[in-house]
């Protein structure tokens, strides 16, 4: 497996296709990675030569923040929004969704899984 920037690339995939295993590249960014450094993009990853693994991890250092500082600034950017009390920072903080999705149904995936309230007693059971 070619490593690049600290992660392994699966070699039996498209280096387009594999470059997209690293945080912050996508596909568009990937794209654009093959066409700068003159790389067919629908070559395996494991048909690239040291030589141009070395060329992409320096275009990727050089032009892209990737990986652990990209987490890093993604982390204070929330910190910040936290910190100055703005809504999307409240939302944040009390693990809501933050882009203006509903929350009386749906968005499980932020609020986990539900926590079911004692409902009121009928009247047939008061009886």
């Amino acid at each position: 497996m070619p490593r690049i920037v600290g992660v392994d690339i699966p070699d039996n995939k498209v280096t387009y296709i594999a470059l997209q295993y690293i945080h912050g590249i996508g596909k568009h960014t990937a794209l654009q990675l093959c066409e700068t450094l003159g790389l067919e993009p629908m070559r395996r990853a494991r048909d690239l030569t040291d030589e141009e693994l070395a060329r992409v991890a320096g275009q990727i250092e050089q032009g892209v923040v990737v990986e652990g500082n990209l987490r890093r600034q993604t982390q204070q950017n929330i910190a910040r929004l936290k910190e100055i009390g703005c809504y999307r920072g409240m939302r944040h903080r009390r693990g809501l969704p933050v882009r203006g999705q509903r929350t009386q149904t749906n968005a499980r995936t932020r609020k986990g899984p539900k926590k079911t309230v004692a409902g009121k007693k009928s009247v047939k059971q008061l009886r």
